[in-house]
């Protein structure tokens, strides 16, 4: 299988183009390449395929083979490879996701894509504002947004001495969530900057999470706490998300790099 290792702000994934190639089992190829020390390396696998309503399609698998609906960094990745390749060189473009049709336009540099804006749609707020839980016995509150996937927001004090690998797994399988859920925690610096770590489901703590960022802001909106043009800054790097009120579309910028391609024989599911 050709690949190539592509990242939006520390959020890596191998991705494949299926115009030209064809993964038979794709969810084994996604917990195959993913593992850091024995595979490629990643957050997850993400295929590039053709689409008959836009200009191409996503399809994203999670590092333990579950499929997702949308992945705002991906996405991004997606954009640059499609138009640096000459699958699309379109722009603005349209990339067909499992949460519908997102609407890309680029900044280029040098004739290729260096950021991307992702119109991310109309964010869905599935909590009241903000709801009690617990969580292993302590008590927290979250905002719960949908940006094409689901998000449990939390705000707190501080961020950076949580023990994510211990407590990320309570939160992303609590009762609450029966199809599991993206865990968010926020640290608020000011009006127009937050701090974020996340949770994802089905990858655990990663660098970065472009919907989760997209899905926090909309929260720290609606609690209050900050403008509607905010820098989230994560582990990988920031992104900008500007939540235009007007027609409740949330727009998302950040840039999108290719790091190397490879090739790998991916063995017979065990």
């Amino acid at each position: 299988m050709k690949f190539t290792k592509m990242h939006g702000i520390s959020n890596d994934y191998v991705y494949v183009n299926c115009f030209e190639e064809k993964v038979e089992d794709p969810s084994w190829a996604a917990r195959y390449v993913s593992p850091r020390r024995v595979g490629v390396g990643s957050d997850g696998l993400i295929l590039i395929a053709p689409s008959q309503t836009a200009d191409c399609r996503m399809i994203m698998y999670n590092a333990d083979g579950s499929e997702g609906a949308m992945c705002g960094n991906g996405i991004r990745c997606v954009g640059k490879y499609a138009y640096d390749h000459g699958i699309a060189p379109k722009n603005p473009m349209t990339i067909e996701t499992g949460s519908g049709i997102k609407t890309l336009t680029f900044r280029l540099e040098n004739g290729k894509v260096a950021e991307a804006t992702v119109d991310m749609g109309i964010p869905e707020q599935t909590s009241a504002v903000p709801e009690p839980i617990c969580v292993d016995g302590k008590d927290y509150e979250f905002v719960g947004i949908s940006v094409g996937n689901p998000h449990a927001v939390y705000f707190m004090d501080e961020i950076d001495s949580l023990d994510l690998e211990k407590i990320g797994p309570a939160f992303e399988n609590h009762e609450r969530f029966p199809n599991r859920t993206n865990s968010e925690f926020i640290q608020v610096l000011d009006r127009q900057h937050l701090k974020m770590r996340v949770w994802e489901r089905g990858s655990g703590e990663t660098w970065a999470c472009g919907t989760g960022a997209a899905a926090s802001a909309v929260a720290a909106m609606l609690m209050g706490y900050a403008d509607d043009t905010v820098t989230v800054t994560l582990l990988g790097g920031d992104l900008t998300i500007h939540w235009d009120r007007e027609s409740g579309h949330v727009f998302m910028t950040g840039p999108a790099a290719e790091v190397f391609q490879g090739e790998i024989e991916i063995p017979e599911r065990p």
